[in-house]
């Protein structure tokens, strides 16, 4: 062989080298995501096309720590066996590294107590049981959004202004709406011990009689409702209670009304002068916000809804949790979320190190109507860190990890 061969073959194998090397470090992270597409689009392909913009954007400038990430999605009927099967399929059959996802409560423990039996890091984005990080918290589990505790701690101030005596309750009958109501008799009656609370009805999921819930509530006589239906069972009692009148001359303070994801379908019907929970997307003109809607909307064409941004916070929490653990491993990813902070379309967060909760606020404020639509009006962002009961309330709560 030649001089110059062997030259030529020195720097193929050095070239080759150089691939070989740039490809063992340049990996693809495969996450998993679980959720209830099927049985709650309204506000989950919103939040698909949330994450998937985020995903897009952090590949787009280079991955986490040189490496691309890549999501296997898969639904869970919104049944809680059916998630955890889907999760051992995504672990065990994808490879996947890491969980994220979940929209109801009762999936959202199911992939709890997964990730604490399998040692496997979940980034719990929608589901708003208390229980996530507290009852049955563990170091394994994160939650992004404002808990039912934080997110009923914001509207009881707004309750409690009304003045109104006598209250009814209408909620979905499992453990999000159940938290939800246990929690506003507390913390209600602790701010105005004289209230009573006359009616309550507890709906099937999915599945409410209108009709007979708005009579029964009407029947009670109620100076002001507290709701907690959403979805389409909040669109069944809307109506339904517009018809019937359950709503004139009655205060309503109501959760996640607010949301574009369920007050958008209801149209012209939407309920004026409800006190809400909710995203006003096209009135806040903050920044983040302005700069996450201009890229939304030039990506899809359309506006985001409060999915949108979980799904893209969410996406971006796990970017940075990764870059900050340089690692997939789950007790490295634990220990990395622990104080990790996360620049939102609302703002910075934290995912605090007491209970594993984000500070992730929310938007409160009050519906009204503007050609042909529900809009939120007198809107005020109230962080999530000012809704949160003391450490020491957190630690009887929560177990040790």
């Amino acid at each position: 062989m030649t001089h110059q061969a062997v030259n030529r073959l020195r720097l193929s194998l050095a070239a080759l080298g150089a691939v070989t090397a740039f490809a063992a470090h340049a990996d693809t992270i495969k996450i998993g995501e679980i959720n209830s597409y099927k049985a709650q689009p309204a506000f989950l392909m919103p939040y698909k096309d949330g994450w998937n913009l985020a995903l897009e954007q952090i590949n787009a400038a280079g991955g986490v720590n040189g490496n691309k990430l890549e999501v296997v999605s898969r639904d869970d009927n919104g049944n809680p066996g059916d998630t955890v099967r889907v999760a051992q399929e995504l672990v065990s059959r994808e490879q996947v590294k890491l969980l994220f996802g979940g929209y109801l409560s009762n999936t959202g423990l199911a992939l709890a107590d997964y990730a604490r039996q399998r040692h496997i890091f979940f980034l719990a984005a929608e589901p708003l049981t208390d229980k996530i990080v507290w009852q049955d918290g563990n170091k394994y589990t994160y939650r992004l959004r404002p808990s039912t505790y934080m997110q009923v701690a914001m509207l009881v101030p707004e309750a409690a202004r009304l003045k109104k005596k006598r209250w009814a309750l209408v909620y979905p009958n499992y453990e999000y709406g159940q938290s939800a109501v246990a929690t506003f008799k507390r913390l209600l009656k602790a701010a105005e011990p004289d209230v009573e609370f006359v009616a309550e009805q507890a709906t099937p999921l999915g599945n409410v009689d209108a009709g007979a819930v708005t009579q029964a509530l009407a029947d009670a006589k109620p100076d002001a409702i507290f709701n907690v239906l959403f979805s389409a069972d909040l669109g069944k009692f809307v109506r339904e209670g517009n018809t019937r009148g359950l709503f004139k001359d009655r205060a309503v303070v109501s959760l996640l009304t607010g949301e574009p994801d369920y007050l958008d379908p209801l149209g012209a019907e939407a309920p004026v002068g409800w006190i809400v929970t909710g995203y006003p997307w096209y009135a806040i003109d903050t920044p983040a916000n302005k700069q996450f809607v201009a890229a939304y909307q030039a990506r899809y064409h359309d506006y985001p809804r409060l999915g949108s941004v979980v799904g893209y916070t969410a996406m971006m929490s796990l970017a940075d949790g990764l870059k900050k653990a340089g690692s997939t491993d789950a007790d490295k990813l634990a220990a990395a979320f622990k104080g990790l902070s996360v620049n939102t379309p609302f703002g910075p967060i934290v995912y605090r190190k007491q209970d594993n909760q984000s500070t992730m606020g929310a938007y409160v404020g009050v519906t009204a109507l503007k050609d042909g639509k529900g809009v939120m009006s007198s809107f005020r962002y109230i962080d999530g860190a000012s809704v949160q009961p003391s450490d020491e309330e957190v630690r009887k709560l929560r177990p040790a990890d």
